[in-house]
This record gives structure tokens, C-alpha cells and sequence, in this order.
């Protein structure tokens, strides 16, 4: 299918990017990886005027590790995540689900601000920069702003941006070590967008009580979200199994999906309890 006619720009800097998008009045958009623009343009779901291209802002590039944490360029490709052997210690849950995303050639042209920005409730990105309370950093007409992601996810297909923002990065706070993760997801075929997915961490002590657990979801409804009750059934438990058979009960309970034409909500809801123990069980070892 063709595309729609629209105008394209590659600027150089960040500060020309955004008065490109600041010029259209709203019908502009940002190019990253253009993995999931492109087939909305070409089935006429979007119809911008302009495209902006980021490719040649070297700066949204990079992948930086210090002792806050990890800080992922929006242009940062899902290959680049998965090659960099630093991220296996200072954020392996990052790593686990970005394994998950699409196929070889998706992961080698798609990017962390694509994902992000695009907000599709099933992507891993957005899930992880969730369940992880990561921070997004915004640069606008009016200058630079941080965005935490309980507040950037609106809706399906739908973020706090505004029309001449770009997203510039994401960042993950630190990974302690001891922390214990696991991702989880299920789709029809590999490389499927998921049919439900489950991050999820928490710190144990040295009696192997857990604690801050944090557990997110995707695949299941209208946006990625965290699922407190079942973080709150993990909190103060060695995951036993009766206390994982508890959480993913809690989780079964609190998810609220649709029925579609992948699947009915019972099966749905079914399922984000299975991941969940199967997540549960994997960090437990």
C-alpha cells in the first residue's frame, strides 16, 4: 500500500527538530525507527504533513550506566540493547523483555522512543519503563521537561507529549544486586505482538522475605499498568507456593481485559495469573 503524500526533513540538531514539529501546528511527527509509523501511514491511521527525521541527532544515541541507573537514547535500537553485556548486571529485566520484541529484523531498525512514544498497550517498552518507574526526558519549544511514566502512558496509542515535543531519553533507575526479575509473555507465534505479558521484580533480604515488588502487565486492556494487589501479596512473602499461587490469583483478579477477537477476557485474565506464576517462579529459582 502507497503512503500518503507528506514532506520530510532530517535536521541536525535537536533545537531545529523541534521547530520543524513547532511549525506544522500539530502535523508533524518525529521519525525514529519508523517500524510502527510507517504501516499507520500506509493503512492512512496517521496522515502527517511532515516528518521529521531523528537519525542524524548523534545524542539520542547512546546507552549510559552510572550508579542512578541506566539512561536509554530515544534513537537507541532494540539490537543495541541486546549486544550491550553491561545491561546483563545493571538492568537484566530490560534485557529479558527486549529479547521478546518482534523479530531479528524489527529489533535491528526499532528504537526505545518509537516504542515509547507510539504507547501500543502490548509493546515491551513501554511495560518495562512502567513497571520500572523510569523517567522520561522531553525537550519542547518551551525547553526540557521530565515526564515519570505512571504519567507519560494516557491511553492505547496515547502519551503526555505535546505536538513539538521529543522524547530525548528514558531512564531506568539503579538495579540492586540481589534483586530478583522475570518476564513473561505469550503471543500466538514468536514475535507477535503479546496476547499478556508480566514484568516483574523484588528485593529479597537475607531470610528471602520479598519486598518492594513491583509487577506490570501488558496485553491486557487500554494501557500497560501495575498491578498493586498482587504486588501487595508478594510483599512480606518468602514465594512459596502458596504465596505465588496468591499473587497470581491477585493478578487474575485485578486485570480487567476485553473480549477481541484473539481472545475472550476470561482466557485473558487466566493467562496474566499463569505468566505471573511462571515469572514468580523463575525469579525464585
Amino acid at each position: 500500500m502507497k503512503l500518503p503524500p507528506f514532506e520530510y526533513a532530517a535536521p541536525a540538531t535537536l533545537k531545529e527538530a523541534v521547530a520543524l514539529l513547532a511549525s506544522h501546528g500539530g502535523e508533524a511527527k518525529p521519525l525514529a525507527g519508523g517500524q510502527s509509523l510507517m504501516p499507520m501511514m500506509a493503512f492512512r491511521i496517521a496522515q502527517p504533513s511532515l516528518l521529521v527525521d531523528l537519525r542524524k541527532l548523534p545524542d539520542l544515541k547512546s546507552i549510559a550506566i552510572d550508579k542512578d541507573g541506566v539512561r536509554l537514547g530515544a534513537m537507541v535500537r532494540w539490537r543495541d540493547i541486546q549486544d550491550d553485556k553491561r545491561l546483563a548486571q545493571a538492568h537484566p529485566l530490560l534485557q529479558a523483555a527486549i529479547a521478546h520484541v518482534a523479530h531479528y529484523q524489527i529489533r535491528n531498525r526499532g528504537t526505545v522512543g518509537g516504542s515509547v512514544c507510539h504507547a501500543d498497550p502490548a509493546a515491551e517498552m513501554p511495560g518495562i519503563a512502567l513497571t520500572c518507574d523510569a523517567e522520561m526526558t522531553v525537550m519542547g519549544k518551551g525547553g526540557q521537561r521530565v515526564i515519570k511514566a505512571a504519567d507519560f502512558f494516557l491511553g492505547a496509542l496515547t502519551t503526555a507529549l505535546q505536538p513539538d515535543e521529543i522524547l530525548i531519553e528514558v531512564k531506568l533507575p539503579a538495579w540492586p544486586a540481589g534483586r530478583r526479575f522475570g518476564f513473561q509473555e505469550f503471543a500466538r507465534r514468536r514475535g507477535d505482538f503479546a496476547m499478556a505479558g508480566i514484568a516483574v521484580f523484588y528485593d529479597p533480604d537475607a531470610g528471602g522475605t520479598a519486598s518492594n515488588a513491583h509487577v506490570g502487565v501488558i496485553g491486557v486492556g487500554e494501557k500497560q499498568r501495575r498491578l498493586g494487589k498482587a504486588e501487595a501479596a508478594i510483599n512480606g512473602s518468602t514465594l512459596d507456593e502458596a504465596a505465588i499461587a496468591k499473587a497470581s490469583a491477585a493478578a487474575s483478579a485485578e486485570v480487567e481485559p476485553q473480549d477481541d477477537i484473539h481472545a475472550s477476557a476470561a482466557y485473558r485474565r487466566a493467562l496474566t495469573g499463569t505468566l505471573l506464576e511462571r515469572a514468580l517462579k523463575s525469579a525464585a529459582g
